[in-house]
């Protein structure tokens, strides 16, 4: 009885391993990362320029969904005619004490003039006074590609690009954040850093 239940083991062994070697390379799905709970609820203002918004909204679109999927789920929208207008726009929302982070998001082009570089790197210093003024962190996903043509190939290509900005950025202002959350806690309890 005993030889036959180990024979009934033994193929049932082998018939587990041909299976397991005929079986397709299925990529294992990656757990979902757990994110952190912030101890008070967060609320975020999201603001984008309107110039070529079927490439900026690429960012919103992916910073909502990597934000609410670190536990933000208070965020306001609001749109600006272009990146020039975002600072101001950043610096009203800092002033109302209503959010605890701002993300600025545009993208300013060359058109073969100089101006661009001067637009791209004032709001990229306007953005850090405002931050630094209020004390409210402000995130830039204000992008200046070298070069951009209005081709359906380089739409394309900043579309794709702008969803990973949008990903990255929203990842910062968690991680941000909770970093402040927890050194604003510290300072309250009098705890040396």
């Amino acid at each position: 009885m005993n030889q036959m239940l180990q024979d009934q083991d033994v193929q049932a062994s082998q018939i587990q391993t041909s299976q397991a070697e005929s079986a397709p390379d299925t990529p294992a799905v990656p757990p979902t990362p757990e994110h952190p709970h912030f101890a008070k609820p967060q609320r975020v203002a999201f603001v984008q320029s309107s110039w070529h918004r079927e490439v900026v909204e690429e960012c919103r679109i992916s910073f909502l969904k990597e934000i609410e999927a670190r536990h933000i789920t208070n965020v306001d929208v609001f749109e600006v005619p272009g990146s020039f207008e975002i600072p101001l726009h950043a610096q009203l929302l800092a002033k109302t004490r209503r959010y605890t982070a701002i993300v600025a998001a545009g993208l300013v082009v060359d058109g073969g003039i100089y101006r661009h570089e001067f637009v791209a790197d004032t709001v990229i210093k306007a953005l850090m006074d405002v931050q630094l003024r209020t004390e409210v962190p402000v995130f830039s996903a204000v992008l200046t590609p070298q070069q951009f043509h209005e081709t359906e190939v380089h739409y394309e290509f900043f579309r794709k690009h702008f969803v990973i900005k949008g990903t990255e950025v929203a990842e910062a202002c968690a991680n941000t954040l909770l970093s402040l959350e927890r050194l604003r806690g510290q300072v309250a309890a009098g705890i040396p850093g």
